[in-house]
């Protein structure tokens, strides 16, 4: 199994950046898929999920995130508008819930 998220940099407040995950090894359109983030210092986080069509998202990140997947590609996505310094953090992709496996993450910088 392989989870390669990519698209993150740094990004001023306001800005949007938008994160793809690369799934290897499963089928993503089989499972729960989710976005998770962390931040220095504090514990990972899911951020946002989707299954069947239905997306789920975090208090903090609704009404400014989008998630969604491409079956065909076995790739999902992450649409981040608004971004806010505190959105900065690495942002990973597994399943919901999360395979013990984890991709390196890829680091989102939102300065003020």
């Amino acid at each position: 199994v392989q989870l390669q998220a990519s698209g993150g940099g740094l990004v001023q407040a306001g800005g949007s950046l938008s994160l793809s995950c690369v799934v290897s090894g499963f089928t993503l359109s089989f499972y729960p898929m989710a976005w998770y983030r962390q931040a220095p210092g504090n514990q990972r986080e899911w951020v946002a999920d989707i299954q069947s069509g239905q997306t789920n998202y975090a208090d903090s990140v609704k009404g400014r995130f989008t998630i969604g997947r491409d079956v065909m590609k076995n790739t999902m996505y992450l649409y981040m508008n608004s971004l806010k310094p505190e959105d900065s953090g690495v942002y990973f992709c597994n399943r919901r819930p999360a395979l013990p496996t984890w991709g390196q993450g890829t680091l989102v910088t939102v300065s003020s």
